[in-house]
């Protein structure tokens, strides 16, 4: 039996100031208490050990001047319970993600967060509210404080366009009729050297799929600023890795610029929504038609716009992580429209290894059971497969952040992408969020529409005349996220292919761990800032060997 108020020891109110609004709100109240007072403590929460307390309520017509009340009985992350919580000093802050109201056109309404310019990022949206931290002392579990919600996320400012690098921004019929209001697709286009000195030309076009980009990153006309304070990489165990990424970024700026680079467009898109940093570029249940809305509204405006040659052999895919996932599954979903792909470290492309999971065979996501004991599955590894985090911890992670598949995290965007829409309005749940257990139902649904090797085997007698040589998949074989497993498998099928054979490439660096591209001759810390440029050989190669009879493979090579 739950405490009542009275009885509670441990107890945090959270006020909504009247001066930040003047309705009732929707949305996600989330409590953090942290043990450094550095940094605050929306910016401490992680999937790793020091990941700061978090614990999260969904609220509904919260009026102005009200308290909501974080009690012992409200479930949190890692610790469960506010009375877990040891004697001590803490800093506690609270910030409230917003959501607004969405009418889609399957008849249902949801309420969301709305992207708001920053990559559907909770501790940094604009117009969210949140309050100043405070420090707290906590006594054998006895805690009674109150927060204020007085502050709120200023907008941001949009890139402004330059010589090279060009913003371009639609509204999309496809996705504003899904949605039930405006809906816009972005891209920062990146314009060859001598574009305005060259009218005749018309330009291939590389679309560079990864997380939401703020700008056309890694590129940069300076020099590395000779001011700037190196920092050290954890991660690559490098120092002055700052400076590094910004030679490197230099360094494609000349390379872009200098007389014998083939002259083309690169694209990186932003198509952020109410549920991730990005679509995933494939249509969906839950997300609308953002791969038709991408494919035959962004990317005809782009090559009219910037002159680009506008026909499918001159088109090609690339990106790593969510990107690398992007670039294949575009190439699979509209195989005429692309004329190669190259996927770098993509995120879990056949579902029997999502990650760690079969989501076919598997009871449970986050054990391994047996008959007398069960073992957690791991979620995060280094490349030695050191683990510091597991399944459960990241996805408890997200439930805290958000229910019904709200959190804007990794795990959610895929169910939100993969899953059929539920009667509420909301994704259909793989597996339940709390204990692990897999919906094989659903799992069924994510099998037909979203397993790519699953989709390429079963129709591969259509698919196959459509991507032969097209298809170009690379990761590290100590990927930290364990995406390794499902690239064996692909392979495995890729290998066997008959009438065609995939006339591709699959490639594995060793001990190399997340963001690995392909590239056999340089650590992953330098590789993975070389993602324009690695490709390039291979994609004027194929041009060359299948543009058709008449093809412009010379205007653009001035």
């Amino acid at each position: 039996m739950s405490c009542s108020p009275a009885e509670q020891h441990a107890v945090i109110n959270i006020e909504l100031s009247s001066e930040l609004a003047d309705s009732a709100q929707n949305g996600r109240l989330i409590l953090l208490i942290a043990t450094d007072s550095t940094t605050e403590p929306r910016f401490q929460l992680s999937d790793g050990v020091a990941t700061a307390q978090a614990f999260g309520l969904d609220v509904e017509d919260w009026a102005p001047g009200s308290k909501v009340q974080f009690n012992e009985d409200v479930w949190g992350y890692p610790l469960k319970s506010l009375k877990a919580l040891e004697a001590g000093i803490y800093y506690i802050q609270g910030v409230f993600n917003r959501y607004e109201r969405f009418d889609l056109s399957t008849g249902h309404t949801v309420y969301l967060p709305p992207e708001k310019g920053e990559g559907q990022q909770w501790n940094r949206k604009p117009g969210n509210f949140y309050t100043t931290p405070q420090r707290v002392v906590v006594d054998e579990g006895n805690i009674h404080h109150t927060l204020k919600l007085t502050e709120v996320i200023p907008d941001i400012e949009p890139p402004a366009d330059t010589e090279y690098i060009k913003h371009v921004r639609i509204k999309s019929a496809l996705l504003s009729e899904f949605w039930g209001r405006d809906v816009y697709l972005g891209a920062h286009v990146l314009v060859p050297e001598g574009f305005d000195e060259h009218p005749e030309a018309r330009f291939p076009l590389m679309v560079f799929h990864g997380h939401f980009p703020y700008d056309f990153g890694g590129f940069r006309i300076e020099p590395p600023d000779e001011n700037l304070e190196p920092e050290y990489s954890d991660r690559f165990d490098v120092p002055g890795y700052n400076r590094m990424v910004q030679q490197e970024a230099h360094d494609f700026y000349k390379q872009w610029t200098s007389a014998d680079f083939p002259r083309m467009l690169i694209i990186k898109i932003q198509h952020a929504n109410p549920y991730y940093d990005d679509s995933y570029a494939v249509n969906s249940a839950n997300l609308g038609p953002y791969g038709d809305a991408i494919t035959f509204e962004l990317i005809p405006y782009i090559e009219q716009q910037f002159r680009g040659i506008g026909a499918p052999w001159s088109r090609f895919l690339y990106g790593g992580s969510t990107g690398g996932w992007e670039a294949l599954a575009a190439q699979v979903m509209y195989p005429d429209q692309y004329n190669g792909c190259f996927a770098a470290c993509p995120d879990p492309i056949d579902f029997r290894a999502y990650c760690l999971v079969d989501i076919y065979n598997h009871e449970n996501a986050y054990y391994s059971n047996g008959p007398f004991r069960s073992t957690l599955r791991p979620g995060h590894r280094d490349y030695l497969g050191h683990v510091d985090a597991t399944l459960k911890d990241m996805n408890h992670r997200e439930l805290i952040l958000g229910t019904k598949s709200r959190s804007g995290q990794q795990w959610d965007i895929w169910e939100a992408v993969y899953s059929p829409q539920g009667e509420d309005g909301y994704p259909q749940r793989l597996w339940d969020k709390r204990t692990g257990e897999i919906d094989h139902q659903v799992a069924e649904y994510w099998k037909q529409n979203y397993d790519l090797r699953y989709i390429l085997e079963r129709d591969w007698e259509t698919l196959g005349p459509l991507l032969k040589g097209k298809i170009h998949v690379y990761c590290g074989d100590m990927d930290n996220y364990y995406l390794n497993n499902a690239v064996y498998l692909m392979e495995q099928f890729l290998e066997s292919t008959q009438n065609p054979y995939y006339q591709g490439e699959v490639a594995y660096g060793d001990r190399a761990e997340h963001c690995w591209n392909g590239d056999p001759d340089n650590p992953n810390h330098v590789s993975r800032l070389r993602y324009n440029t690695m490709y390039i050989p291979k994609i004027l190669k194929r041009m060359q060997e299948t543009a058709p009879a008449g093809a412009d493979l010379s205007s653009w090579r001035y």
